[in-house]
């Protein structure tokens, strides 16, 4: 397998905080049997001085170059450890600390993923065929939940619109449709009707041609985990972890925007677009800080996660408090 490694610098450092926000809304899931339409919840995902374009869709990149990917080299990466044993994936269990164990059982191989929908070349591609034709990427990232912690990850997998480029997208298709594997049996916390399964998420075509749009197939030079997404999982570093699809057996090319498992859970707290902002609190919390794994204290949260002078952009005249 092919690695190649990519990194970058620049990143702040920190201030200080507790778990409360994140143990208070895992509080309100546990409570929020009565909620059945306030479900909540989540999965979890400097100023502007380049603009990097999307990939088009024939595989070469728009002027000017893409700023290939972003290691925060000042940031220490979160321990192997807490990334496997501390995770949220309800189709197993609302509790991070058990989704390993319960996971375990997932059958990742063979695994096919299904691209279609608005495209020229629809197919099925095997992921263990996927990692021989794609070099594995090692690319570090921030990853932020939108309960408020974070963590930073090394990631191996390759840029989503490579694949994309295979299916060649017609000219109607505007958006990425992304769905996670539907099997109760393997995984038993489909079998809850608190949310409509299967998982469902969704990119703008543009965000999803992004250099940055990662498909993960490992973390810490290893295959994922069941627990982590195995075998192949996206991965939006600028969006909330929840946009970061795992275990994906579909992609399809659409028109329309999806809908995601979360805007139909409560569409008031969980947007289409999911950017991290500071300056935009959840509902219920505020969104300026963030607590990083493995660290006591809290720091302030970036906007874009850090990622602004990559992706910024994407979003020009957009009002992000609306769209958010």
């Amino acid at each position: 397998m092919n690695i190649q490694k990519r990194f970058r610098s620049n990143i702040p450092s920190a201030e200080i905080t507790p778990e409360a926000v994140y143990r208070s809304r895992r509080q309100f899931m546990q409570g929020a049997s009565a909620l059945a339409t306030a479900v909540l919840l989540t999965a979890c995902g400097a100023p502007q001085t380049s603009t990097p374009a999307p990939n088009d869709i024939s595989g070469t990149s728009q002027s000017p170059s893409p700023v290939p990917t972003f290691t925060p080299a000042p940031d220490d990466l979160t321990s192997e450890q807490e990334i496997l044993n501390y995770n949220n994936f309800f189709e197993f269990t609302v509790e991070k600390e058990e989704v390993a164990a319960k996971a375990q059982g997932l059958l990742t191989s063979p695994w096919e993923v299904a691209v279609g929908g608005l495209v020229r070349n629809p197919g099925a591609y095997d992921v263990d065929d996927l990692k021989r034709q794609f070099d594995q990427e090692e690319r570090v990232y921030r990853l932020r939940c939108v309960e408020t912690w974070s963590m930073v990850i090394p990631w191996l997998g390759f840029p989503l619109y490579k694949l994309l480029q295979l299916a060649e997208p017609l000219p109607e298709a505007q958006y990425v449709r992304f769905e996670t594997l539907y099997n109760p049996e393997q995984m038993p916390g489909q079998k809850s009707d608190w949310y409509e399964w299967p998982y469902v998420e969704g990119l703008r075509l543009d965000e999803a041609l992004h250099d940055l749009t990662l498909l993960a197939t490992g973390l810490y030079g290893k295959d994922l985990q069941p627990q982590n997404g195995a075998p192949i999982r996206l991965v939006v570093p600028w969006k909330y972890g929840f946009k970061s699809i795992k275990s994906i057996v579909k992609i399809d090319l659409v028109a329309e925007q999806p809908t995601s498992l979360w805007m139909k859970a409560s569409s008031h707290e969980y947007g289409f677009y999911a950017n991290v902002n500071p300056d935009v609190p959840h509902p219920r919390w505020s969104q300026a800080t963030e607590r990083r794994l493995g660290e006591t204290r809290r720091r302030k949260t970036l906007l874009f996660n850090g990622y602004e002078a990559e992706v910024a952009y994407l979003y020009a005249g957009m009002d992000l408090k609306q769209n958010f």
